[in-house]
């Protein structure tokens, strides 16, 4: 063996050395192990702060509020392809009935019959009366509406049939189903028709 190798040989053994005293001095630091077990357990849940709360919360409500303005605007909001309102025709003639025998061949107030505004508000409150009619007066009737208000006569006839009608003097109004005995079709008014005006 040559001087070279014994003086490899001398500086792989003083580095072992070294090596074996360098890896005795490293020390495990403290809270090592107990670090790297927490790393390995699942996250905790991070806490939400009130502020970030109330921000959702108003978010939320916002929403909320805009939802409700848009389905409003939605139900109110004019028909593009509507088509436009035609004049309701009078030509379908009816005959008024007082079921009042008494009354019949009188024209006074108290035997006079209501023509009505609304045929879906109630036909005796105060501020539903367009005119009035007596027994055997001659009307045009335009349509009919089937579901009004409920109206019963005096002989205990009742009816949801409202017709739209105007007087010989021109005034429209709504006749209750149970003041006439009419035998005509006719059609059922549309939803601009039957509107009060």
């Amino acid at each position: 063996m040559g001087p070279d190798a014994e003086s490899d040989d001398r500086v792989a053994a003083l580095l072992r050395d070294r090596l074996r005293a360098a890896d005795e001095e490293i020390k495990t630091p403290p809270g090592l192990w107990e670090n790297i077990r927490a790393a390995d357990a699942p996250p905790r849940r991070t806490v939400i702060g009130p502020r970030l709360r109330l921000g959702w919360a108003v978010a939320a409500a916002a929403v909320l509020v805009c939802t409700v303005a848009l389905g409003s605007w939605w139900l109110v909001r004019p028909a593009a392809d509507a088509p436009p309102a035609r004049p309701a025709r009078f030509d379908v003639p009816v005959t008024v009935f007082n079921a009042e025998g008494p009354c019949r061949p009188l024209r006074t107030l108290e035997c006079a019959l209501r023509l009505a505004k609304d045929p879906y508000a109630e036909y005796a409150a105060p501020g539903n009366a367009a005119g009035r009619v007596w027994h055997g007066d001659r009307l045009s009737a335009a349509c009919v509406v089937t579901s009004g208000t409920m109206v019963e006569d005096e002989s205990g006839i009742t009816s949801t049939r409202w017709y739209l009608v105007r007087t010989p003097a021109g005034v429209e109004g709504w006749l209750p189903g149970v003041r006439t005995r009419n035998t005509t079709e006719l059609r059922t008014c549309s939803a601009s028709e039957a509107r009060p005006t």
